[in-house]
């Protein structure tokens, strides 16, 4: 038997609004709240929060002395078409070079990586 349930995954950023904004662009939802903890419920009840962090120094990936720590996994149906769109929203490509891969790796605007992996 489980010993807990998982809740909330939770980014630490300097703007939990606009974070949770550019998240609910990418993946849909609704967005909950102002301030220092702001939520998005994303279609299928899954919730992602983003909590104000000052002095938020973003990880730097690929790099060993400055860990990623966590990356979301996000899938699409066509890379070509969500790497434009996560782009628009102000995502940064940080390994996208290879298109001979299922997936890509980029920086959400407050720096997280993320991955958009083809299904």
């Amino acid at each position: 038997m489980a010993l807990a349930k998982l809740g909330v995954v939770v980014l630490d950023c300097p703007d939990p609004r606009a974070l949770a904004g550019f998240y609910a662009e990418v993946l849909g939802g609704t967005v909950e709240g102002d301030g220092e903890w702001v939520e998005l419920e994303v279609p299928g009840g899954r919730r992602l929060a983003f909590q104000a962090a000052p002095g938020f120094v973003p990880p730097k990936w690929p790099s060993a002395d400055d860990s990623q720590q966590f990356h979301l996994d996000l899938t699409v149906e066509d890379l070509d078409a969500a790497e434009a769109g996560v782009l628009a929203l102000g995502a940064r490509a940080l390994d996208a070079e290879d298109r001979s891969r299922s997936w890509r790796v980029y920086a959400d605007p407050a720096g997280h990586p993320f991955c958009l992996c083809a299904c």
